[in-house]
């Protein structure tokens, strides 16, 4: 059974024993530790003291390990040798740092570009926790997030914006056959619609009805069955921006802004790590560009 951590003996009584076991020599393990010879020695009187076994066999030239103190002295080295690959692993891990997206910001935007990111911040490591879920900084442990919210922000905020919620409707150009965009409201009603979770189309063509087509619970899964020519979906031009560049996809209706749009946002702080700060910059430069490729 291992022994309760309460009744382990103290640590730097450890370290004293440990250093003169490989040392021989009290005063070797001072200088090493950075203490005094008298009190390496005192330390490793009270470790013997504790367990109730002489360690250590004390002559004029030097020290002798006992043959439990030589048995503990391997045990203990061992258990100071992990430490030290434990610490050395956790300095030598990159800094991360954790932002939280939605899942369409991150299935567009951020990972298109997280090999720019590597190449401009090669020693952050980003953790990407895509949600619609808003995030509590401190309790989720989140450093940055990309939200679809109004001003004004609480004022332990600092927010951002990245762009405007600008709605576009879009399809595949294999869907259209002979219709010409933009396309009109009686046009869109017969052709198959796409919906999200936001699923703006009511209010888009003006209607108090259910409307037909398929549902997705995430915007980034509409504009994909829209590319496969399964229907028309509604989103944010950000979004498609990459897709209407590349003829993927065919703007065929614009339906304007909805009030709330896309910030970058953090909990302020007066002392905000450097990678922190570094991930804030890049995705202001970065994810701004998606603004200007869609306009």
């Amino acid at each position: 059974m291992n022994q309760s951590r309460r009744t382990l003996p103290p640590l730097n009584a450890l370290r004293a024993f440990e250093a003169s076991g490989r040392r021989l020599s009290f005063r070797a393990a001072a200088d090493e530790l950075g203490v005094t010879q008298g009190a390496v020695a005192q330390q490793v009187r009270a470790l013997e003291e504790h367990l109730g076994i002489a360690l250590f066999q004390r002559h004029p030239r030097g020290l002798l390990l006992t043959l439990p103190g030589a048995a503990y002295l391997a045990d203990v080295t061992r258990a100071f040798d992990t430490l030290a690959d434990a610490t050395g692993h956790l300095l030598a891990r990159p800094d991360t740092v954790t932002i939280s997206v939605t899942p369409t910001v991150a299935a567009k935007l951020l990972i298109p570009r997280l090999g720019d990111l590597q190449a401009e911040l090669p020693g952050v490591q980003l953790c990407t926790v895509a949600t619609e879920a808003l995030s509590d900084f401190d309790r989720d442990q989140v450093d940055i997030a990309v939200r679809l919210a109004r001003p004004p922000f609480a004022a332990d905020l600092d927010a951002q914006l990245l762009f405007r919620q600008d709605l576009v409707a879009v399809a595949s150009p294999y869907l259209l056959g002979d219709l010409i965009p933009p396309l009109s409201i009686e046009q869109l009603r017969v052709l198959p619609l796409l919906h999200d979770a936001h699923d703006h189309w009511a209010r888009f063509l003006k209607s108090n009805n259910k409307l037909p087509g398929a549902v997705f619970n995430q915007t980034t899964l509409a504009l994909d069955a829209a590319m496969a020519g399964q229907g028309v979906a509604l989103a944010c031009k950000a979004f498609v921006a990459a897709d209407l560049a590349a003829g993927r996809l065919v703007q065929v209706a614009e339906a304007g802004a909805l009030g709330a749009d896309f910030y970058l946002v953090r909990k302020r702080s007066t002392a905000a790590r450097d990678s922190v700060e570094a991930v804030w910059n890049w995705c202001l430069h970065r994810l701004l560009l998606s603004q200007e490729v869609a306009g």
